[in-house]
Parts: structure tokens; C-alpha cells; sequence
């Protein structure tokens, strides 16, 4: 964590500070939100393995839930609709994952959706979910959408991990 003087912010310190306002629907700040009383906004979080492997050693489960995460799966997994919550999705911008949202889309899974891509997301696989939001007649409810550049892992302060083109695994080692 930051100091208590008022230094600059380690990478990890800002890496998560990014985290959480994605998780705050991208609007003010948290703190901001509990000084004017306003509400949390309860939510759906939904990522894809590299998004897992982000998210978790940056926030624990208490972490989110006190941003306001009641439920925490994975984009591949079977899942229940949800119409009175909004969902956050915090994806790699891929053809799968983008039929998978307009699946979700089709389903009507849930009331809003806030898709944040770890990387942006290519014109081609954006008009594939614009397509998929038109055909399903649901585009109102895609609240935001968010390139968040966010492709890699922070494991400490001052040190992160960056996924090689082209492969699926992430090395830890240096070859």
C-alpha cells in the first residue's frame, strides 16, 4: 500500500486503484460515494482467466465485496440470470469472449452491462457485439464499454509480469 506521506504511488498501489473504479462502474471514487451517502451499486463481477489472474493477487474476496461484488465467475461458466443487477465484465477482447457477451446478451442475464477489455478491443470484434446487442434488441442496456490497457499482472510494488504475445501460459521466468 501507498504511504502514509504523500510519495508517489507504486505501480501495484495505482494497478488496483484502477481496479477498483472499474469495479465502481467507472464513476467517482468510492470513498466520494460513502461521504455523499449515495448507495453501492451491487454488482455481477465476470472475467475470463487472464482477468482472474489480474484481479487476484491485487484484491481478496472481502476487498470486492466491499466494492460492491456479490458474485465473482468465470465468463465460461454456466450462470443463472440476474435481472435486477448489473454485470462487469473484465475480458480479453477475443471472438469466443465477444459471442459469449452476446450470448449473455441473447439470455438477457442481467439488467446492465459494463464491459471493460483488458486490452482494446479491435473495430471488427466491436461491431461483432454491436451486432450481437442489435440482434438481441438489448443495446440500451450496455451501460459502458472500456478499453482499460490493463494487460498485465502486478505481483508487487514495483514489479509485474507481462503475458507473451501468442501464448497462453504466463511465465514467471525469465527465457
Amino acid at each position: 500500500m501507498a504511504s502514509a506521506t504523500s510519495g508517489p504511488l507504486s505501480l501495484r498501489d495505482r494497478h488496483i486503484a484502477t481496479l477498483k473504479q472499474m469495479l465502481n462502474l467507472n464513476t467517482a471514487s468510492l470513498s466520494l460515494m460513502k461521504s455523499t451517502g449515495t448507495d453501492l451499486a451491487w454488482k455481477v463481477l465476470i472475467y475470463d482467466e487472464l482477468g482472474q489472474d489480474i484481479i487476484s493477487p491485487l484484491l481478496t474476496v472481502k476487498e470486492l465485496r466491499d466494492l460492491g461484488v456479490t458474485l465473482h465467475v468465470s465468463l465460461k461458466s454456466d450462470r443463472d440470470p440476474v435481472d435486477e443487477i448489473a454485470a462487469v465484465y473484465f475480458i480479453m477482447p477475443t471472438k469466443d469472449n465477444i459471442a459469449r457477451i452476446g450470448k449473455d446478451l441473447a439470455e438477457g442475464l442481467y439488467e446492465s452491462y459494463y464491459l471493460n477489455f483488458i486490452a482494446p478491443i479491435p473495430r471488427d470484434l466491436l461491431e461483432d457485439l454491436a451486432t450481437a446487442a442489435l440482434e438481441s434488441n438489448v443495446q440500451q442496456n450496455i451501460a459502458k464499454i472500456y478499453d482499460q490497457y490493463l494487460d498485465f499482472i502486478t505481483l508487487e510494488d514495483d514489479l509485474l509480469c507481462l503475458r507473451q504475445a501468442g501464448r497462453d501460459s504466463i511465465s514467471y521466468y525469465g527465457k
